[in-house]
């Protein structure tokens, strides 16, 4: 009984590591450009308001595009998101609630957006953990020039195996569905 139970305790702890360090490339250490470059649009994902919102605009007013695509998926009235929206800015900053509130919602606004716009290269900033699971749902509708960003923001322990659990669910659910 001790023995199987020794051995339980041994393969969960296995399987986390295992999980942990397949993880780290995709979570921690995602591919991102070594310098964000200029790009004809920046597109900041909705999220956790940790000021990535404020990072992809002093992005834009640093000269890397002109315009300037933040996600509000939240629940109006949302103080934080309407001081963001509202705020006079050195750039075009446009304000879309994405359909779906999701990654999927707010790349199929960039598609329309840049097609409209004629628009052949985007930088996205997300948050670390979702930079990977981003890049392959929004490069299924953006065609042109991708770059990514992680806005490295402060993450807990805790948080981070939160990450990536949801994560690795979101990632299932990219690839269960097809197209954009």
């Amino acid at each position: 009984m001790i023995r199987a139970l020794r051995r339980v305790v041994l393969s969960v702890i296995a399987l986390v590591v295992l999980v942990t360090l397949v993880g780290l490339p995709v979570y921690v250490f995602p591919v991102v450009a070594d310098s964000p470059r200029t790009v004809d649009v920046i597109m900041d994902l909705g999220g956790r308001q940790d000021g990535r919102e404020d990072y992809a605009i002093s992005l834009a007013e640093k000269g890397l595009a002109p315009v300037v695509l933040v996600s509000d998926p939240y629940l109006r009235p949302d103080p934080y998101m309407e001081a963001i929206c509202d705020s006079p800015h050195r750039v075009t900053v446009i304000c879309f609630n994405p359909e779906p509130r999701t990654t999927r919602g707010e790349a199929r606004f960039l598609r329309d957006q840049a097609a409209r716009n004629h628009w052949t290269s985007a930088m996205v900033v997300t948050f670390t953990p979702h930079v990977t699971r981003a890049d392959y749902i929004v490069g299924r509708c953006f065609t042109g020039d991708l770059v990514m960003v992680d806005y490295k923001s402060d993450v807990d322990l805790p948080y981070w195996a939160y990450m990536y659990a949801y994560q690795t669910v979101g990632f299932v659910r990219a690839v269960a569905q097809s197209g954009c």
